[in-house]
């Protein structure tokens, strides 16, 4: 996703009408196909990270249900 509106938007409308969030940015649709919604910038942090940044993203992104870009921010900076 681009950015965090997209990201809850699509994850609205995959939970809506019986879908199951799971983990890390998983859910179930209601059709029961898995998904994982996930925004650009976390993919753009992973790539840079390195080391204890590394860590403390992944920590955060790994006790998350919906992935919150902010949150994922501020694990990133420290």
């Amino acid at each position: 996703c681009k950015d965090q509106a997209e990201t809850d938007r699509l994850w609205d409308a995959l939970i809506a009408g019986g879908g199951k969030a799971v983990q890390c940015g998983w859910l179930i649709d209601r059709y029961g196909v898995r998904w994982q919604i996930v925004p650009q910038e976390f993919l753009e942090m992973m790539h840079r990270a390195e080391g204890e940044q590394a860590r403390r993203l992944m920590t955060a992104m790994m006790s998350m249900v919906k992935l919150d870009v902010a949150e994922l921010k501020r694990a990133y900076d420290g």
